[in-house]
């Protein structure tokens, strides 16, 4: 057992959150950071014991360019500033994991920088794949290079080269030594090499214990990356899709084939597999926008919260604000946020009170952290489950149809009376089932 099973994530993109420029003119140093430490004492209010924020260091637009791995972005302040938040925030028993941009540089980056100036005599071209002195681009270097996504803004790391692997792993010794950091989420885990990945996790275990890797994978068999030689966990894209548009359809089969699909990847145990868990992130459309049905968004949250996995908000989807890609840009994903607008949202707002109580609700217990999945009952509008651990039990229950339903769950457990842990209500088990009443687009939580 570590620290991150028994986790409920606060996810922040702090470039957006502190309303920091675009674009990065290399001036004064600005302290939006600190700044940001009020967020802490919130992310404890709505149950969430652990923030993944990122990213933080120095570069020329939205973070993933990275210029200079060692130094705080000058836009939100200073390697201090870093510092005392990370503090600050394990002084409040919130654990922090940063992102990881490792995958690519920017072109600010120095070997890049050297490359530029030295080309073929450059002692830093092979820290770059496939660089090609008779090509060009639009920068009109003078050479061509492999990139991320065919921006050439994000130059390939070639995470073969002996010299990128000990700089990175470096890096990350350096941010667990200054920073005290607890884990890195890796940024297009993908497309990283695997034996690259398999140091990093050697890495990861002499320097900190239970230093977490989690690495954003889009597709594929997860298992691949998450095992004992690689990372920890991978963002469960799967389960994200299938939660938005199981509602949407009014299709609970989707979201319950997707939780047997994950668990055939883990060969049939939960410990084998243990994903991160989202509503929405920085990359991709809030779930409020996403909801065709904005009610859907208890089912979704009830869902997150008690499937395996370990769940994570966005910050500022916990007051159910909406996003959309515009333009083929991610700003508005990515907002300024004041949190004294958001003061009273507990008691006043009905999606942060839920989210308060699916996050206190998680951090109570351990069969939602460590319990095996059992489906009990499936149709299109309704669906129940059982997470079981030493012995106990917790049944949750969810409807997605815009009425009321009635739900006769079959049950073969030893418990005889459940408490409804959103409603308050009592539910008893009679006769090989549970009888339970559900609200439209809500469900509840069985203790």
């Amino acid at each position: 057992m570590a620290w991150y099973d028994e986790s409920v994530f606060y996810h922040i993109y702090p470039l957006g959150l502190s309303g920091a420029p675009a674009l990065n003119e290399k001036g004064e140093i600005t302290h939006r950071l600190r700044e940001m430490e009020c967020w802490i004492d919130h992310i404890r209010e709505i149950g969430c014991n652990a923030l993944y924020i990122g990213p933080l260091f120095e570069s020329v637009g939205h973070g993933y360019e990275t210029t200079d791995y060692k130094t705080l972005d000058r836009r939100l302040g200073d390697n201090e500033d870093l510092v005392h938040f990370v503090k600050t925030c394990h002084e409040k028993n919130v654990k922090v994991i940063l992102d990881g941009v490792f995958n690519h540089t920017g072109r600010d980056f120095f070997a890049f920088q050297d490359l530029k100036a030295n080309r073929e005599t450059s002692r830093y071209r092979d820290w770059y794949c496939n660089v090609n002195f008779g090509g060009n681009n639009e920068y009109n270097d003078g050479f061509s290079y492999d990139n991320w996504g065919g921006y050439n803004l994000l130059v390939k790391l070639n995470q073969w080269n002996p010299e990128v692997k000990d700089y990175i792993y470096d890096v990350i010794r350096f941010w667990v030594s200054e920073f005290d950091i607890d884990g890195i989420r890796l940024d297009a885990a993908d497309v990283l090499d695997f034996d690259f990945m398999k140091g990093m996790r050697h890495v990861a275990n002499e320097i900190k214990p239970d230093f977490w890797l989690m690495g954003e994978v889009i597709h594929g068999e997860y298992n691949r990356w998450v095992n004992p030689e690689m990372l920890h966990s991978v963002t469960n894209y799967h389960l994200n899709k299938a939660l938005w548009s199981g509602c949407n359809e009014h299709n609970f089969f989707e979201i319950a084939h997707t939780v047997k699909r994950l668990y055939d990847m883990g060969a049939g145990k939960y410990e084998n597999l243990k994903l991160y868990n989202f509503a929405d992130n920085h990359d991709v459309e809030r779930i409020a926008s996403k909801l065709q049905n904005k009610e859907h968004f208890s089912v979704v949250h009830i869902l997150m919260y008690t499937l395996p996995g370990i769940p994570s908000i966005y910050y500022g989807s916990e007051f159910a604000i909406e996003g959309r890609k515009e333009h083929g840009s991610d700003a508005s994903l990515r907002p300024c946020l004041n949190l004294n607008d958001y003061k009273d949202a507990i008691t006043d707002n009905p999606a942060t009170a839920l989210i308060a109580r699916l996050g206190k609700l998680r951090q109570e217990s351990h069969i939602l952290a460590y319990g095996e999945y059992r489906e009990l009952l499936l149709t299109n509008r309704q669906y129940a489950f059982a997470r079981i651990f030493e012995g106990q039990e917790v049944i949750t229950a969810v409807n997605n149809d815009e009425s009321e339903a009635v739900l006769h769950i079959p049950y073969q457990g030893g418990q005889t009376s459940f408490t409804g842990a959103l409603t308050g209500n009592t539910y008893q088990a009679e006769n090989g089932q549970i009888e339970v009443t559900l609200p439209s687009c809500g469900g509840d939580i069985l203790l």
